[in-house]
């Protein structure tokens, strides 16, 4: 019985560890995807200017 309560703590542990770094993975890309928009719009107001 300790066994499979140990396991099936591991399993809920390795399932939320996951779906955090899953969250982690979609926040970074959601910031990188803004900086790179954010770089372009400089980069295109630059050469407006000249």
């Amino acid at each position: 019985m300790a066994d499979n309560y140990l396991e099936e703590k591991y399993e809920e542990f390795l399932k939320r560890k996951d779906a955090e770094h899953k969250a982690k993975c979609r926040v970074w890309k959601k910031r990188l995807d803004e900086y790179r928009k954010r770089l372009e719009k400089e980069k295109v107001g630059k050469f407006e200017k000249n």
